[in-house]
């Protein structure tokens, strides 16, 4: 099944997973592409970052990315945004995108993003990389959301960052890959939140775990008939 021709994917964070995600969509016919990033490109991301090289050091990784991107797609739009995404942005963001992808490594972001998405009616595609295991689920407008998969956002004392703890780079590859994948099933019209998929490295082994909307959700605590409104809506 052919992506639309109209589609288009805001991919936010040009990281680990930000930069998997993209070439993947790229590939797969998305032909309108935004890169939201606000960080410059060093020496440390080199090893799991595809679009930047040693010759990118200090440079923006929005326009590292798009540079690259444009070079090996010319047919793709791409549209480099160096910004911080932030809770009074967030919003206008991601109106006028088909599907979001959450490349980000900061978990209070992870939750105004899905919050935003859940308000906006914005799929969106969760990832997450630590050490060698990573994580991604598709969230449907309706939900389920990060509230009803972690029950809260942690504080910010105890939420690592992969910067701190670190991440092994072929597992950050294969969760952007994961992420691009969903991202297309949603753009097809066969996308399915609810469904969250985990990735050992050590193993090499995946599962699909299931995951219920909480009835009690800040965020998407809402009638069935909006679940099965947008389920109906992207099949047809």
């Amino acid at each position: 099944m052919r992506v639309p021709p109209n589609a288009s994917a805001l991919v936010i964070g040009v990281g680990g997973l930000g930069c998997p995600a993209s070439l993947a969509l790229a590939m797969s016919g998305v032909r309108r592409i935004a890169l939201v990033d606000p960080d410059f490109v060093d020496e440390s991301n080199l090893h799991r970052q595809l679009w930047h090289r040693g010759s990118d050091l200090g440079k923006l990784k929005v326009e590292s990315a798009a540079n690259r991107l444009r070079q090996a797609f010319p047919q793709v739009e791409v549209e480099p945004i160096p910004l911080r995404v932030q809770e009074g942005n967030v919003d206008a963001l991601l109106r006028g995108y088909s599907i979001a992808i959450d490349g980000t490594d900061d978990a209070a972001t992870k939750f105004f993003l899905s919050d935003a998405a859940i308000r906006q009616g914005v799929a969106l595609v969760y990832g997450g990389v630590l050490r060698m295991e990573g994580q991604a689920m598709l969230i449907a407008p309706g939900g389920p959301c990060l509230r009803c998969l972690f029950e809260g956002s942690p504080s910010p004392e105890h939420a690592p960052r992969c910067s701190e703890v670190g991440i092994l780079g072929s597992v950050a590859g294969v969760v952007g890959a994961l992420q691009a994948s969903l991202a297309l099933q949603v753009l097809r019209g066969c996308g399915e939140g609810g469904k969250l998929v985990t990735f050992d490295g050590r193993s090499l082994r995946s599962r699909v775990i299931a995951v219920r909307r909480a009835a009690d959700c800040p965020a998407c605590g809402v009638p069935d008939g909006i679940v099965r409104t947008w389920a109906e809506g992207a099949r047809a």
